[in-house]
């Protein structure tokens, strides 16, 4: 069999340790391997080569895809999914694998659906695909929040600051949730639970009278509350507003000095948290998901995704993953305000 693999969406650390999972298990059991480029771009202009074994050699430890990725979306394009299936066609690919976040996956599925043979990996930074424990890129990214609130701590001590850090989380807080409380943020706003501004205002206030003169807020991007600047209205393929300028770190950091007096400094960590080198965890589940995806398709198995759930891979239709996004449930985000 020939097998394709692609990457879509955001690059996220642990893409390539999914590759090479993909491409050394087919090739181990005598099958070819083909790289698309760019995501469903490639798929869409028929960007395909063929991965020989000294492709995927060294590339464990890499962040970003050795395929390249994009945001483009077949389902909006005039015959997108036949096209990318004439395509697949065209070269021999006979499986694919689909490395993705919902909006990859969801071709993924609609590709199911018109009769290709196609298996899908969870990859979200956000880590807010439903059914799954892991999504490629997440335990990296919190790390870099984590290393990024540690050398914040001090500074914002030493000139009795306010340190607004903004991170990434367009509809959820997981990312602003695990680093804040592995980093010791003092409060984490996140899109599932609206806080007022003159509650973080009465917050940073009773941190002043209790003697504790500097605070560390973990704000996601996606977060809403009033008298945010609507920012840029721009939307990509799959109609996701892009946040780069709307700049929620920012607008709070101006509201947070002219209601209190407080300094107050925005860090955003932006892409940080998709570049560099993917943790052990990141590079382990990546490895073993990208495998047992290449074993399904060898199966003959379409449709369904290998995730981690409670510690092992168990395997799922793709349609249950991408059907609805998994939020930061309420007794952990009242954990974290315990630490306030």
């Amino acid at each position: 069999m020939r097998i394709g693999v692609l990457t879509g969406g955001g690059d996220a650390p642990g893409l390539n340790a999914a590759i090479r999972g993909v491409a050394r298990r087919a090739l181990q059991l005598g099958h070819r391997v083909s790289g698309i480029q760019n995501g469903w771009a490639g798929a869409l202009q028929g960007d395909i080569d063929e991965l020989a074994p000294e492709d995927v050699r060294g590339i464990l430890h890499l962040g970003g895809t050795i395929l390249g990725t994009s945001r483009t979306n077949p389902l909006k394009e005039p015959d997108g999914v036949k096209r990318v299936m004439a395509n697949l066609k065209r070269f021999g690919v006979e499986g694919l694998v689909a490395i993705g976040g919902d909006d990859t996956l969801s071709v993924a599925a609609a590709m199911h659906e018109a009769g290709a043979l196609v298996v899908g990996v969870p990859k979200t930074i956000d880590n807010d695909l439903s059914v799954t424990d892991f999504c490629i890129g997440f335990d990296t990214a919190v790390g870099v929040v984590v290393e990024a609130l540690d050398r914040l701590h001090t500074t914002a001590s030493a000139h009795h600051r306010v340190m607004v850090v903004e991170v990434m989380g367009r509809d959820t807080g997981w990312v602003a949730m695990m680093g804040g409380l592995a980093g010791g943020a003092d409060l984490i706003l996140i899109p599932e639970f609206e806080v007022k501004v003159e509650e973080i205002v009465a917050h940073l206030y009773k941190r002043r009278g209790e003697d504790r003169d500097f605070s560390i807020i973990v704000v996601a991007e996606g977060v809403q509350f009033e008298g945010l600047p609507t920012g840029e209205s721009k939307t990509d393929a799959f109609g996701h507003v892009q946040l780069a300028q709307r700049g929620v770190g920012d607008a709070l950091s101006r509201m947070i000095e002219s209601e209190t007096g407080f300094e107050t400094r925005v860090t955003v960590l932006g892409h940080l948290q998709r570049g560099g080198s993917p943790s052990p965890v990141d590079r382990i589940w990546a490895t073993r998901l990208g495998v047992r995806a290449t074993d399904l398709l060898l199966d003959k198995k379409g449709g369904v995704i290998p995730v981690r759930k409670n510690g092992g891979v168990s395997i799922v239709r793709i349609s249950e993953v991408v059907k609805a996004q998994r939020k930061v449930p309420r007794d952990l985000y009242q954990l974290a305000q315990v630490f306030g």
